[in-house]
């Protein structure tokens, strides 16, 4: 019954997702088959994660309960938001009663959330209670793979972000996340002090002392969500580039063009992707106007 339920929610998204993808087709707004497959992929390692050896691997070691944590507020969750465009998003963003949950994606929000449910559940009384409780064990899940989505909305998300929160802020948010991890990970490896008592019958079945299993846990969130977040960040320095290089190219084009075109509007062309789109509409302002520059000198 436990493994019916678990695998109840990666089957639901799948659906849900994939219904939406089939209706998007006909209206030529799909997500790219590098999203599709990037949303598979989220949801088989939110099946690896919480059934077959992996799942009784966590019900013995808070280092395999970690490595499920992980999982799925990190890898999973990554590759399901990279699935996420905004289209597919809207039915649940523009219905009634549902379009709160826009708020959660603001970074500031974002980040808090992630930052309590990460902590919270690992608070001793609320980390046992999950463990000897299977509908609580599930919202335990549930919730760190929702507040890791949330998370990565945020960041990589289709909705529009502040503007406050552009390339700086976003190496801060990456920062953010990472040294909360941290703190939680130095917390597990260094305490002295067995905090989840109720891995000791599976720590003496596997023959692992019970600090050793703890410092393990820690050190399993620090490297594994370490690599993650030094990808992702990476990433962001190489948008970064892409989209300063596109919006100066935009910027010298207008000028020989003789078309306005601020700055803002440039960067935020470029941040969407939209940067081809802009470069025509300015081509056909200058053949409207007439003012269409000199062509460069050719031999």
């Amino acid at each position: 019954m436990t493994t019916v339920l678990q695998l109840l929610l990666p089957a639901v998204l799948g659906i849900a997702y994939y219904r939406r993808v089939a209706h998007l087709v006909r209206h030529s707004q799909a997500p790219s088959t590098a999203r599709q497959v990037s949303f598979a992929g989220g949801l088989l390692l939110l099946a690896v994660a919480t059934v077959g050896p992996m799942d009784e691997l966590g019900d013995d070691l808070v280092f395999g309960h970690m490595i499920q944590h992980t999982m799925l507020t990190d890898e999973a969750a990554l590759l399901l938001a990279i699935g996420l465009t905004g289209p597919v998003l809207r039915p649940i963003l523009s219905a009634p009663g549902l379009r709160h949950l826009r708020a959660l994606m603001h970074p500031v929000v974002a980040i808090v959330l992630w930052i309590v449910v990460i902590y919270a559940w690992h608070v001793p009384t609320l980390y046992e209670a999950a463990a000897e409780h299977t509908l609580l064990h599930l919202l335990e899940h549930a919730s760190f793979l929702g507040a890791g989505l949330v998370m990565w909305l945020a960041l990589l998300g289709p909705l529009p972000k502040p503007e406050w929160f552009g390339h700086v802020a976003r190496v801060g948010y990456i920062a953010v996340v990472y040294f909360s991890s941290m703190g939680l990970a130095n917390i597990l490896m260094w305490s002295g002090t067995v905090l989840y008592p109720v891995y000791a019958e599976g720590e003496q079945a596997r023959g692992v002392a019970p600090l050793t299993d703890q410092s393990l846990a820690g050190a399993i969130l620090m490297i594994q969500g370490g690599v993650v977040m030094l990808g992702v960040f990476l990433w962001v320095l190489i948008q970064w580039a892409r989209q300063d290089t596109e919006r100066q190219e935009l910027i010298d084009l207008a000028d020989r063009l003789n078309v306005p075109l601020s700055d803002k509007r440039a960067a935020r062309a470029a941040a969407a992707g939209r940067g081809s789109e802009l470069r025509e509409r300015l081509e056909q302002e200058a053949s409207r106007r007439g003012t269409r520059g000199p062509e460069p000198a050719t031999r």
